[in-house]
C-alpha cells in the first residue's frame, strides 16, 4: 500500500476552514490493478467490495491488506449496497457481459434476479443502487455504454419492492448516475448527469417509496458534476466527482453546500465509509484509496438474526 501526500483544500460554511480529515490523515493507495472501478459496500467481516467494471467484484480485506477477486464474471457489476438482511444488491450494467438487472446475492452466495425490466421492456444499464429500511431498492438506469438495442426511450430512476415490483420514479433527472439516501430516509439524492446540466436534485420520499418535489440543491455548471455518493450521520454527502483538472471528493450539506474537498490523484466514481469508524474509501480510475476523516456513517439497518 503506498502513501499519497497531498495538500487539502478543505473548505467550511461561509468560506470559514473546517476539517473533514482526521488529524495527521494522509491518502493510501491500496489497490492499483483494476480497469475502471466502481461501486463499494462494506461487508460484515471488514471487507469492502467494489467493481472493477472490467467484469469482476474485488474484496479489499481490512483486517489483512490484501484485495481479491470476489466474483468473476460480475455482469458488469456498478454500484452496490447491502440491504437490511445482509444480501448484496448488485446493480449489473451493459455491454458485453452485462447482466442488465438488478441481482440479489443471497447470504448462503446463491445469486438471482431482483429487478431486469420495467413493463416488460429490458432496462437499459443499472448504474447505482440504495435501499431504505424496508428493504426497497432504488436504481439509476442511464445508458453510457453498451451496443445491446434499448427497448427503453428514456432514462429514469426505478423503485424495486422487495418482490420484484419495479416503479417509474419522477426525480427530474434526465440521465440518472448516483444515488443515496439521507439518513432518515425521506430524501433521496440523484446525481443528474444529462446533456444539459450537471447537477445534485434532492427528492422527497414518502411513506409508500415513492418521489416527489424533486429539486436542484446544487449545480456544478461546466465542471464533471458527481457520480456515486454516500451520506454521514448528521445528513452530510459525500461524492464522487470534482473537475478534469481537479478531480475529488466532495463534501456538501444536505441543502447542497459545498463544506469541504478532498483531491485525488485519480477521477473518483464512488465512495464508502468503512472500518476502521470514520475511513472513506475511494475508487478512483484504476484503484482503490482511503483516508480517515472525521465524518461518521449511519451504522446499517439489519434484521433480526443478522
Amino acid at each position: 500500500m503506498a502513501t499519497i501526500v497531498l495538500l487539502w483544500a478543505v473548505i467550511g460554511q461561509g468560506g470559514a476552514p473546517e476539517s473533514v480529515l482526521a488529524p495527521g490523515a494522509k491518502l493510501e493507495k491500496l489497490w492499483g490493478e483494476g480497469s475502471f472501478t466502481e461501486g463499494g459496500a462494506a461487508d460484515q467481516d471488514g471487507g469492502i467490495l467494489f467493481s472493477d467494471i472490467g467484469d469482476r467484484i474485488m474484496r479489499f480485506d481490512t483486517k489483512t491488506g490484501k484485495t481479491t477477486v470476489f466474483r468473476e464474471p460480475s455482469g458488469r457489476s456498478n454500484g452496490m449496497v447491502f440491504d437490511p438482511q445482509g444480501r448484496l444488491i448488485v446493480a449489473e450494467g451493459a455491454n458485453t457481459g452485462g447482466g442488465r438487472r438488478v441481482s440479489v446475492t443471497e447470504t448462503d452466495g446463491t445469486i438471482r434476479t431482483l429487478a431486469d425490466r420495467y413493463e416488460g421492456k429490458r432496462l437499459n444499464s443499472p448504474n447505482d443502487v440504495a435501499v431504505d429500511r424496508q428493504g426497497r431498492v432504488y436504481v439509476s438506469d442511464p445508458r453510457y455504454v453498451g451496443d445491446e438495442p434499448r427497448e427503453l426511450d428514456f432514462e429514469a430512476v426505478f423503485l424495486i419492492q422487495p418482490e420484484g415490483f419495479v416503479i417509474r420514479l419522477i426525480t427530474g433527472a434526465t440521465k440518472p448516475n448516483g444515488l443515496a439516501l439521507s439518513p432518515d430516509g425521506k430524501t433521496l439524492y440523484v446525481a443528474d448527469n444529462g446533456p444539459d446540466r450537471h447537477a445534485l436534485l434532492a427528492c422527497d420520499v414518502g411513506p409508500d417509496g415513492k418521489t416527489s418535489n424533486s429539486r436542484v440543491i446544487h449545480d456544478f455548471g461546466r465542471d464533471r458534476g458527481i457520480d456515486g455518493m454516500t451520506v454521514t450521520t448528521d445528513g452530510r454527502i459525500v461524492a464522487a466527482g470534482g473537475s478534469a483538472g481537479k478531480p475529488g471528493v466532495i463534501i456538501l450539506t444536505p441543502d447542497g453546500r459545498q463544506v469541504g474537498f478532498i483531491p485525488t490523484p485519480e477521477p473518483p466514481a464512488n465512495v464508502e465509509f468503512g472500518p476502521p469508524s470514520g475511513t472513506l474509501y475511494i475508487a478512483a480510475g484504476k484503484s482503490l484509496y482511503r483516508i480517515q476523516t472525521t465524518l461518521r456513517a449511519p451504522v446499517p439497518a439489519r434484521s433480526a438474526g443478522e
